[in-house]
């Protein structure tokens, strides 16, 4: 099965990232795919994405260490983070495995603006911003 892995440092202890990947309810919030969250029951999630409807089902989850999902009705079948702590920052690994390899490079481009949208919540929850206040925008993310 085709996969990919993907890394990002932020400027964010380890504990902060997890929080933030771990509350899969606040993802609309600062998510630039996901608009919609339920909890359908406890490890399991319906998200209404800009791609279409997925459901979430969290099978493994290492408080600062890693988390493990597999996913249906998303071209991602399964995926995961990986946190290395670097004291006051975090090293984040995004990986997932999808079913045909000809998806690759679109699954990079998602995974790049996935990992860029938590780099620009994480860094405005840094510098003291109120979650209430947030508004996610494509416009907040940067090219690399």
């Amino acid at each position: 099965m085709p996969s990919i892995e993907l890394k990002i440092e932020l400027d964010s202890p380890v504990e902060k990232i997890y929080e933030i990947l771990n509350d899969y309810l606040d993802l609309p919030r600062w998510n630039i795919v996901v608009s919609e969250s339920t909890q359908l029951e406890p490890k399991k999630y319906f998200f209404k994405t800009n791609v279409g409807d997925v459901t979430n089902t969290e099978i493994e989850n290492i408080p600062c260490e890693k988390m493990t999902s597999i996913q249906e009705g998303s071209p991602m079948q399964k995926l995961g983070y990986i946190f290395e702590n670097r004291g006051d920052s975090t090293i984040v690994t995004l990986w997932a495995e999808f079913e045909l390899e000809d998806q690759r490079s679109i699954m990079e481009i998602a995974g790049d603006l996935f990992l860029k949208s938590l780099k620009v919540y994480a860094d405005y929850l840094s510098s003291g911003g109120n979650p209430e206040e947030y508004k996610k925008s494509f416009g907040k993310i940067k090219k690399a």
